[in-house]
């Protein structure tokens, strides 16, 4: 297999951990480069939900590597294959990288469908059985920038077995070694690059194996498996990551999947990880919620003393009947429960709210309208709604990864930690 031209060049690292830096040669012509920390684009079959991609790039500073996955497109197949051209030109993507994953990862999937020879995805038909020869074939037929090896990810589940924990690492890495092999023979993957999967579940001494093995593979970054939200506790995860982490080559990137709100973003910069997946904004939108959390570690002076804070405001009567958990509660499957890093828009008390969104936030959102127009369209079930949230939401949240680079590279990490975790808790009251 020829050698990556993907990248990662490191300017700083903070605490032995924290990286900072930039992924460089990305894509087929290698000119992209994305930086780390930083975050995906994640979409819907090429599309971010809700946003025509002339409303998505209205907004600036989006990162140039653009997410899709198998459970969206496997049931697509033929015609991809009929096409020829690539899952790029099919959905009109022009001037980003393509990588391909193997699950949503806004959508839990069932388990128990994995073999020593398959795995399983879900798409709007129903459930896909995938051979290493059929992945590799949707591999060939999608044509992405870099992909993420097939895995068996099926052990996140407390209480499983260390069997079962064994088997899923003995199932990855066979899976791997076959992929790259059929990688290596098939000449519309020339110039792809492979990221293998870290699988482990919550036993140390898997996770370290798994690492240990996938890096003596020839690919070009590691995908950390099994560890997304509502999994396990995050002092475990924090653990069982930065163990994983000191087994992995410093010049490739870690990309840790399923998990995306904030504090456990900050604690996987804490523990070594560079890459995350973007599905977070789209979660809060569907909802019918809205970011507001803080993460201003470089207040501009001329709204010192004028704009207030960013900080979100909990609703007293959904702390008292459990509609919003503290973070770390949350429950995997339950997409609909509130995080203490948004505002809930369908709350009554919004209705005559005439702020925006975010005071001082730049987005077409919070420059053209208020609370309570959104939380109008909310209730009518107007489909602007979801627009409007989705363009903030992004916004916000691609902004904080802005944030997070300024503040690894200013040494403003702890200021950075205390904006955006004491600042979640919903303290201040909304101003009449």
């Amino acid at each position: 297999m020829a050698g990556s031209r993907m990248k990662l060049e490191l300017s700083r690292v903070v605490q032995g951990r924290s990286r900072l830096g930039v992924l460089k040669g990305l894509g087929r012509t290698g000119r992209h480069s994305l930086e780390v920390p930083g975050c995906l684009l994640y979409t819907h079959f090429g599309t971010v939900p809700h946003l025509t991609q002339d409303t998505l790039h209205t907004l600036s500073d989006l990162p140039c590597v653009t997410q899709i996955n198998l459970s969206n497109i496997a049931e697509h197949q033929e015609v991809l294959e009929e096409f020829k051209n690539g899952f790029r030109k099919f959905a009109g993507l022009h001037d980003t990288v393509l990588y391909c994953s193997l699950h949503d990862p806004a959508t839990p999937c069932p388990t128990g469908y994995t073999t020593n020879k398959t795995v399983s995805v879900w798409g709007s038909g129903g459930r896909i059985e995938l051979t290493v020869a059929k992945f590799m074939a949707l591999q060939r037929a999608v044509q992405p920038d870099w992909y993420q090896s097939m895995a068996d990810g099926e052990t996140w589940q407390e209480n499983t077995s260390r069997k079962r924990v064994r088997k899923s690492v003995d199932r990855t890495l066979a899976h791997l070694d076959e992929c790259l092999l059929v990688h290596q023979k098939s000449q519309e993957l020339e110039g792809v690059e492979v990221f293998g999967v870290v699988e482990g579940g919550d036993i140390l001494e898997e996770r370290v194996r798994s690492a240990r093995e996938t890096a003596k593979r020839p690919v070009a970054g590691f995908c950390l498996d099994g560890l997304q939200t509502g999994s396990m506790d995050q002092d475990l995860r924090t653990q069982l990551i930065t163990a994983v982490t000191k087994e992995l080559p410093e010049d490739k990137p870690r990309l840790l999947q399923g998990v995306g709100r904030p504090d456990e973003v900050l604690a996987g910069v804490d523990a070594g990880v560079d890459l995350f997946e973007s599905s977070f904004p789209f979660q809060v939108t569907e909802r019918g919620c809205a970011l507001c959390f803080s993460f201003d570690i470089s207040p501009d002076p001329e709204r010192a003393g004028r704009a207030p804070p960013a900080v979100l405001e909990l609703d007293e009567e959904s702390e008292t009947t459990g509609e919003t958990q503290q973070n770390g509660e949350h429950n995997l499957f339950d997409k609909t429960q509130m995080t203490s890093f948004e505002i809930n828009l369908k709350d009554k008390r919004y209705h005559d709210d005439f702020s925006p969104l975010v005071e001082g936030c730049g987005c077409y959102c919070c420059k053209n309208h208020q609370r309570a127009y959104l939380h109008h369209l909310l209730v009518t079930n107007e489909l602007l709604a979801g627009v409007l949230l989705m363009i903030h939401n992004t916004a916000h949240y691609h902004g904080f990864f802005g944030a997070l680079r300024e503040a690894l590279a200013n040494d403003k990490m702890d200021l950075l930690k205390r904006k955006v975790l004491k600042e979640s808790g919903g303290q201040t009251e909304r101003k009449d």
